[in-house]
């Protein structure tokens, strides 16, 4: 991986930053959407909730028209941009985070793996006659949820656990996005797919060319998401691909950018010295906007795109996800609570998620594969591998294209509520009385 000038390390550092603050808040949003969503659905204003879901959204331009129901357009479209950004943060831990090197990468990743192996071995325990297409509900685990949780608790738990969640919670979306693109695509279509693999060679050109525009990557990204949901496979999975192409590196270095600023600055007090009016004049503004351009040179487009879009997705996104996908009529749902996707779907994140990430990561301690960082204790870690059960978003998600039987995608969602809330409560819990006792 090239080399991150120290300007975008400490912007990577503010953004990771502001990434934990928004990911906790948006948590409570999260919870507060599905609440109004499950209220609204088995209130008498549930016949308006649902004619919502089923509203038409028309957007598009030209020949490119799409047509399809509000609920389509925010898992279809605006899950894009949520996936957009979990390849950002992936990109950007690879780069400089907790991904960046194998030694501190093995330790969450191994949990990670585990947390879903297990999770998804006892789903299919429970469902092998049948059903079985919904073994990744489980295997997923929300990090809005979950962090916000660990956040309640703020200076009391060390901020090597919460990373290690945060990593857990990315290598997490990195098996979420391979299952879906392997095991949910029902039909491909070989010209999309061909489109989709020439708009991708397109942007990596861009992005080896040394073009650092980010609109040139987003317009390009547009027709990837098209292309791809011609192909068959899930459209939002192009939020991914194009996260990949975004340069990481700055157009200048950060020497670069102090030489070209001082002399603009120089300039700048030249003008104010020799200038006879008292607004500045129209060369200072030319000069204040060729500054303007440098600081934008200097800066990221991946750390600058991500740091945009983590407003987006934890406060608008992410809540009318749950809003559009949490609301369903418990009355409807006439099959037990006992039924085999259920159970393999509770038990695989209450019991399957913890213990999958708690016996992997100490199993690899145990025999030298990777190694506990010191300011962890084992009882800190049982308790974030208990929130590794919150699999709120990405398991509604999944279970939504599972399944195409009503009945079962909504049986899937109140399974993966009961479950996330079990979870979120015994992990809580855990971590109340442990980050009470002496450490």
């Amino acid at each position: 991986m090239a080399e991150v000038s120290s300007f975008n390390r400490k912007r990577m550092l503010i953004t990771g930053k502001k990434f934990i603050k928004a990911k906790s808040f948006g948590g409570v949003l999260l919870f507060i959407s599905a609440a109004l969503a499950m209220y609204l659905a088995n209130s008498s204003l549930s016949s308006y909730y649902f004619n919502l879901l089923q509203s038409p959204f028309i957007a598009g331009f030209s020949n490119l028209i799409f047509s399809m129901d509000a609920k389509m357009f925010v898992n279809d479209a605006l899950m894009t941009i949520f996936f957009l950004l979990a390849g950002l943060e992936i990109k950007r831990e690879v780069s400089i985070g907790e991904l960046s090197s194998f030694r501190l990468a093995a330790f969450p990743i191994i949990g990670a793996f585990g947390g879903m192996v297990i999770p998804a071995a006892i789903y299919l325990l429970f469902n092998f006659n049948g059903y079985s297409e919904g073994f990744g509900i489980p295997m997923a685990t929300d990090i809005a949820f979950a962090l916000a949780i660990l956040i309640l608790f703020g200076n009391r738990v060390p901020i090597s656990l919460k990373l290690f969640l945060i990593t857990l919670a990315v290598v997490d979306d990195i098996g979420a996005v391979i299952i879906i693109a392997l095991f949910y695509t029902n039909s491909l279509n070989l010209t999309g797919l061909f489109l989709s693999i020439i708009t991708f060679t397109l942007m990596i050109i861009l992005n080896r060319s040394g073009v650092k525009s980010l609109l040139s990557y987003m317009g390009l990204g547009f027709f990837l998401w098209n292309w791809f949901h011609m192909t068959g496979i899930h459209a939002s999975v192009s939020g991914i691909i194009l996260a990949f192409t975004i340069p990481i590196r700055a157009s200048i270095s950060t020497t670069a950018f102090v030489r070209r600023l001082k002399l603009r600055l120089n300039y700048f007090e030249y003008l104010e010295q020799t200038k006879n009016e008292k607004l500045i004049s129209e060369k200072q503004i030319g000069v204040l906007d060729i500054m303007g351009n440098t600081y934008d040179s200097v800066q990221s487009p991946l750390l600058r795109l991500e740091h945009n879009l983590i407003p987006i997705s934890s406060f608008i996104i992410i809540p009318l996800f749950a809003f559009f996908n949490a609301g369903l009529a418990i009355s409807s749902i006439s099959t037990s609570i006992f039924h085999p996707i259920s159970m393999g779907i509770i038990i695989g994140l209450v019991i399957g998620k913890p213990l999958g990430i708690f016996i992997a990561v100490y199993f690899s301690h145990y025999f030298n594969i990777a190694y506990k960082p010191d300011t962890l204790r084992w009882r800190d870690i049982f308790g974030v591998s208990l929130l590794g059960g919150v699999g709120f978003t990405m398991s509604i998600f999944i279970g939504d294209i599972a399944f195409s039987n009503p009945i079962f995608i909504d049986l899937s969602k109140v399974s993966v509520i009961i479950a996330s809330s079990i979870s979120g409560l015994l992990g809580g819990i855990w971590l109340l009385i442990v980050v009470n006792s002496n450490r």
